[in-house]
């Protein structure tokens, strides 16, 4: 591999060079992009979590098959509160034989979902990690513009919001497997 070393050309750029400013406005938009999907993809979960639509009822864990690599198909048994007819589910991967929680079933019929704080929490991971993902972003614009003044406390709310997404997300993760 080292006699290829003589035709390649070693170029450094020089300090303080960056992309121009075609490419910072791609940079920011992409990084926009990245932290708002996870917020977008979040939607339809948020949704169920908080009632907004799907049946309310009561899910009953019937069994959990491994599936190996950490991974579980948990099926299930969805009482709605309206006293409609028992529906077979598929319940979260995270259940566990026996559980018994309040839960949502999804406009299709498919997948309960849990409900209430849990739930909410639960489905506020990946948008907390969008939150998250924000934070330095006003800061790296701020630099880039060579704005001197605030960029102190552009880190700090930074420092805050990423602290924010990290701690929120612990929770939803916490809620998503207690």
């Amino acid at each position: 591999m080292t006699e290829f070393l003589s035709d390649v050309q070693f170029v450094t750029p020089s300090r303080g060079r960056g992309p121009g400013t075609f490419g910072r406005i791609v940079l920011v938009l992409l990084w926009l992009g990245i932290c708002a999907l996870p917020v977008v993809l979040a939607l339809g979960d948020l949704a169920l979590a908080t009632g907004r639509t799907g049946t309310p009822g009561t899910l009953r864990v019937i069994s959990c098959e491994d599936l190996g690599q950490g991974r579980y198909d948990c099926r299930g048994r969805f009482t709605p509160d309206s006293g409609q007819a028992v529906v077979e589910v598929s319940a979260s991967p995270d259940s566990h034989a026996g559980d018994v929680t309040r839960a949502q079933l999804t406009p299709e019929g498919d997948r309960a979902a849990p409900a209430g704080t849990k739930g909410v929490l639960a489905a506020l991971t990946l948008p907390a990690l969008g939150l998250g993902g924000l934070g330095f972003l006003p800061y790296v614009v701020m630099y880039w513009l060579g704005a001197r003044k605030g960029r102190r406390a552009a880190v700090t709310g930074g420092i805050l919001v990423t602290a924010a997404g990290a701690v929120l997300m612990l929770a939803g993760l916490v809620a998503a497997y207690s």
